[in-house]
């Protein structure tokens, strides 16, 4: 009972209810220094406006909340009953005489006001006055003095015009392989490629003259990826067969093998600064392998479907894996972990594609093609209306993205506004049948000015910039529209 009795009795809810009340009224007049004659003025004022961290939250607080409110537009104060003495007053600068606070007064005229280059809104509303008869609207239509408060589109809102590119044009066409093309990649040198097909072998070509150089026999599967050491005379190949070969390119011969995969491997890539390579396929795992150990150093899981492409680049993500499980995986090679998994895709990521300047790429899918900021994975953009199963994709130094899709068809893109300047239909070899107008892989030279396709009809076509083209011959085709784009 005296343990009871001596403790304090509990304010009632309408005691409790007054003063979360007071406090409330205290901290608004704190805030804005509301003139309340019936109220004596605070004396926390003072302290507060002196800390210069509280003096800008309740700056930036008043700009961002009620800047748009602090004068009425000009029709609607012409409306008000006093308006004339309240438009004047409003005109003037606010003084202390007005019964506000001078150091609150203060923060709210040294307010910065926004330059129309900052402002992010997409809709704004125009200025009493900038709509005359020189005032312009979307699209450069003259705006009516009744409407200078209609809502317009600010600049940055407007669609990119995107570069002119020179059409792309076929140049020549290599046959040689009895099986379905299905991986290219060109040498450092930019002498001559190689390319890996259903018939188990991988075969050197020369770029300029497209001659066979050298066969090389070994796989006892088709073979889906292909890669050239910028830094060693090594070729690396992988194939359905579960095996990875180091092929020695002074002896054309296999020196090396990587075993750890436990299903075909469909995709490999190397490092451009680490002596690492990185292979992936139907198990749904990444390996990565040291080049000269042959251990397999790390596993990168994660997918639950079966990887198609991976890529490689200097920086973070370091390693970047497209999946059938609709999903684009980033990876931290440091940590061994995924940084960020993108599930934008509705359908399989079969292709990816790494700008070789810029820090951003993209991915394939059947839905549509996307572009990527590294590396935090941030979505750009859509590349909308190559409606097919995308099969590959390849960009050059000029912004020129390319996608091949299964059913034969091609598109070239510019890679910053997302146009599609360019799309044709492959054409097969006399012999072929219709149904195998299939692009599988693709790659630009070095130069950026070939493009090398491997097809469907068991040949490999190289494809060139029309160099007869100017911008008034073939002229950039293009509409801005100010429809919302669906992500």
């Amino acid at each position: 009972m005296a343990d009871t009795q001596s403790q304090p009795p509990m304010p009632s809810p309408e005691s409790h209810a007054k003063l979360l009340l007071r406090r409330s009224a205290k901290r608004t007049r704190a805030l804005f220094a509301e003139s309340d004659s019936s109220s004596a003025p605070t004396q926390a004022l003072p302290s507060i406006t002196e800390d210069p961290a509280i003096k800008a939250r309740i700056t930036s607080k008043l700009r961002a909340e009620y800047e748009h409110v602090r004068e009425l537009p000009a029709h609607i104060a012409a409306k008000q009953p006093g308006a004339k003495k309240k438009v004047v007053k409003k005109a003037k600068s606010a003084t202390v005489e007005d019964g506000d606070d001078e150091g609150t007064m203060k923060m709210i005229e040294g307010i910065p006001t926004r330059e129309d280059g900052d402002q992010t809104q997409a809709l704004t509303i125009r200025a009493p006055g900038a709509s005359g008869a020189g005032a312009a609207g979307v699209g450069g239509r003259r705006i009516p003095a009744g409407a200078q408060h209609g809502l317009i589109r600010r600049s940055h809102v407007q669609p990119i015009k995107p570069e002119w590119h020179a059409p792309w044009k076929l140049m020549k066409v290599i046959s040689g392989h009895l099986g379905w093309v299905r991986c290219v990649a060109v040498e450092p040198g930019n002498q001559w490629f190689a390319t890996g097909a259903g018939d188990r072998t991988i075969k050197i070509w020369d770029l300029a003259s497209g001659n066979l150089k050298v066969t090389l026999t070994g796989h006892i599967s088709t073979v889906r990826g292909l890669a050239v050491s910028p830094r060693h005379p090594y070729l690396f190949s992988c194939a359905e067969d579960k095996q990875i070969k180091c092929w020695d390119l002074e002896q054309n011969k296999v020196i090396r093998h990587y075993h750890g995969h436990l299903s075909g491997i469909y995709s490999l890539a190397l490092h451009p600064t680490l002596d690492v390579l990185v292979t992936a396929g139907r198990d749904s795992v990444a390996r990565v392998w040291d080049m000269r150990t042959r251990q397999n150093v790390m596993t990168l899981g994660g997918h639950t479907g079966t990887i198609s492409d991976v890529k490689c680049q200097e920086s973070d993500p370091q390693v970047l894996t497209g999946s059938m499980d609709s999903t684009v995986r980033l990876w931290d090679l440091v940590a061994g972990k995924a940084m960020n998994v993108l599930t934008h895709h509705k359908k399989s990521v079969r292709a990816l594609a790494v700008h070789p300047t810029e820090w951003t790429f993209a991915s394939g899918s059947g839905d549509n093609i996307k572009q990527w900021k590294c590396p935090e994975g941030a979505f750009m953009q859509n590349f909308e209306g190559h409606n097919a199963i995308i099969n590959t994709l390849s960009v050059n130094t000029d912004n020129v993205l390319f996608s091949g899709a299964d059913n034969g068809s091609m598109s070239f893109w510019d890679w910053k506004s997302g146009h599609r300047f360019q799309t044709m239909q492959t054409v097969v070899q006399p012999g072929s049948l219709e149904s195998e107008a299939g692009v599988f892989a693709s790659t630009f030279d070095r130069s950026g000015l070939r493009l090398v396709t491997c097809e469907a009809d068991k040949s490999i076509k190289i494809w060139g910039e029309d160099r007869n083209a100017t911008p008034d011959t073939h002229p950039l085709e293009w509409k801005p529209t100010l429809a919302r784009r669906k992500f």
